[in-house]
């Protein structure tokens, strides 16, 4: 009798400490669920390709600050994205080329209106993501393309300069570049489009 009852005990205590463990483990599973994704700060990169000579000869260079604003935790990187604020101080370009980043800042970008800071919104609509950008006290709302990819955030688009009033500015870099720019056909040329690529991190 003395051992039926210490094997009952046995098994109570057994299936008791059982159930405090299923208990744990769902809890735990419910936080995951919930927690969503967030930005890995200081993730954030931007990444813009100009162009050269006749023959289109690309220029790589990227902007080493930017800064995001009103960024969320969601269940999607669209929800988190969605009316993302984003600045970036001219001063931060960077194509490992110190004598171009001078004329850059001090000609191209010399050349526009309020241009310390290049900001803009991003926002999602129909599933389609679009980038409310501010550059030389013009505004223009342009589509994106974009892919998500173990947890890479990846954006990609081509602005027009000439959308912007940049003739001015396209016209002051060509001249200071006149020889820099010029392909095997004599022609000195700056292309008005630049491609523009970012790149955020999740978690």
């Amino acid at each position: 009798m003395k051992k039926i009852s210490i094997l009952i005990l046995g098994l109570s205590l057994v299936t008791f400490t059982s159930c405090k463990k299923e208990e744990k483990t769902e809890t735990t599973t419910e936080k995951t669920e919930t927690a969503g994704l967030t930005i890995v700060t200081d993730s954030t990169k931007v990444k813009w390709t100009a162009f050269k000579t006749t023959d289109k000869i690309a220029v790589g260079g990227a902007f080493k600050q930017i800064e995001l604003k009103d960024v969320k935790t969601g269940n999607s990187a669209q929800e988190v994205l969605e009316g993302v604020a984003f600045s970036i101080p001219v001063s931060s370009l960077f194509t490992n080329n110190d004598d171009r980043d001078y004329k850059l800042k001090t000609i191209f970008f010399a050349a526009l209106k309020n241009t310390e800071l290049l900001s803009g919104i991003l926002n999602f609509r129909d599933n389609q993501l679009f980038m409310i950008l501010s550059m030389n006290d013009v505004t223009k709302q342009i589509p994106l393309e974009y892919t998500f990819v173990n947890n890479v955030f990846s954006m990609k688009t081509t602005i027009n300069l000439n959308d912007f009033g940049g003739q001015t500015a396209i016209s002051a870099i060509n001249t200071a570049c006149y020889e820099l720019h010029k392909g095997p056909d004599g022609v000195s040329k700056t292309w008005e489009t630049v491609d523009i690529m970012g790149e955020v991190l999740f978690k």
